[in-house]
């Protein structure tokens, strides 16, 4: 047997050791956190229980902490501070078994983001799913609590549950916010929609990770060809758990009912001459600065291709005419309610 591939071998022997390696590490660290989140919520559960029954007050627990460091040096998570964010752990999610059981899938850290930022337990239901689906860092977690990102989900606008069949639009749901935030761009007042891809493009890490985390990049400016006339897809994309190629188009104005036309046009070219066999059809989002909500409504009715629209600048005070066209406080939580779902579904 040749050297070179005996070197193969063992290259390729090596790589699947590791990758067993690294499978076994992070198994034993869910393991190790699991069993620290069922200490806190337990210790949680004590002091508070203790608490109604003896009656003490803030004292104990400062008692506690300091007793508990003596006991165990060099130990962190023995604050008076943590000790009681142990209690609020517990008195959190006693009353709903679903989610004891989920947040002990997740971070110290990110539990305490979770219970300390969100009040309402449908939405601590969001980022817990979340995180443990994804991976996200504390500091990822906290940014997108802090954007609303369950809003930006919610609201979004998107024809998918009347074209596509219930076990593609759970992923396909996921796949479109209802605002992007682009402020990691360096761009004038006036700019064209070249200059903005190309900024989103030079910065395609920090891009990917605000489209969602579930898609890769593959062109800018990617070209198909119809009888000889070229035709160019602003950003091309692929979506891993979709198993789709995701079409963008770029605008730097408001929407326009005629965008949707021609992303319909894109959408049965890369059907026809780009998608594999094995690979579902593809989906298009038109991302314009600012849009009119009825009229994206209107357009999307009239579309037999799948396609959300989205804007990418954020408004802070809506118009009182513009509140009556969004979902009631109803509406949105049968919606987060359908979008937990989906995150558990595309897991």
């Amino acid at each position: 047997m040749a050297k070179q591939e005996i070197n193969k071998a063992y290259h390729s022997f090596l790589s699947e050791i590791k990758q067993k390696v690294h499978q076994a590490q992070y198994q034993a660290l869910r393991q190790v956190n699991k069993a620290l989140i069922g200490l806190y919520w337990e210790i949680g559960q004590d002091i508070s229980e203790k608490q109604q029954r003896y009656k003490w007050g803030k004292s104990i627990v400062e008692k506690l902490a300091l007793d508990l460091q003596h006991e165990f040096p060099g130990m962190q998570g023995w604050s008076a501070a943590n000790l009681w964010r142990m209690r609020k752990f517990y008195l959190t999610y006693q009353g709903n078994v679903k989610l004891a059981q989920l947040v002990r899938e997740i971070g110290w850290g990110h539990n305490v983001a979770i219970f300390e930022k969100v009040k309402q337990e449908l939405v601590r239901h969001f980022y817990v799913i979340m995180c443990r689906n994804y991976g996200w860092t504390r500091d990822v977690l906290i940014l997108q609590i802090d954007k609303g990102l369950h809003e930006k989900y919610v609201m979004n606008q998107t024809n998918f549950r009347a074209l596509l069949p219930e076990e593609k639009q759970k992923k396909a749901l996921l796949s479109v916010k209802d605002e992007y935030q682009f402020d990691f761009l360096e761009l004038g007042e006036d700019y064209k929609e070249r200059e903005l891809e190309l900024a989103l493009v030079k910065n395609i890490r920090r891009f990917l990770i605000e489209m969602g985390g579930d898609f890769t990049f593959i062109a800018n400016q990617y070209r198909v060809e119809i009888n000889d006339e070229e035709f160019f897809v602003d950003i091309l994309l692929y979506h891993r758990k979709l198993k789709s190629l995701v079409a963008l188009e770029l605008k730097a104005g408001k929407f326009k009912p005629e965008y949707a036309g021609k992303m319909q046009f894109y959408l049965s070219v890369l059907d026809d001459k780009v998608k594999n066999e094995d690979e579902n059809p593809s989906i298009g989002i038109i991302i314009c600065r600012t849009k009119d909500r009825m009229l994206v409504e209107y357009t999307l009715r009239t579309v037999n291709s799948p396609i959300g629209v989205a804007s990418y600048e954020v408004t802070k005070n809506l118009p009182k005419d513009m509140k009556k066209y969004l979902p009631s406080p109803k509406e949105l939580e049968e919606r987060l309610l359908h979008f937990i779902e989906a995150i558990q579904g595309a897991k």
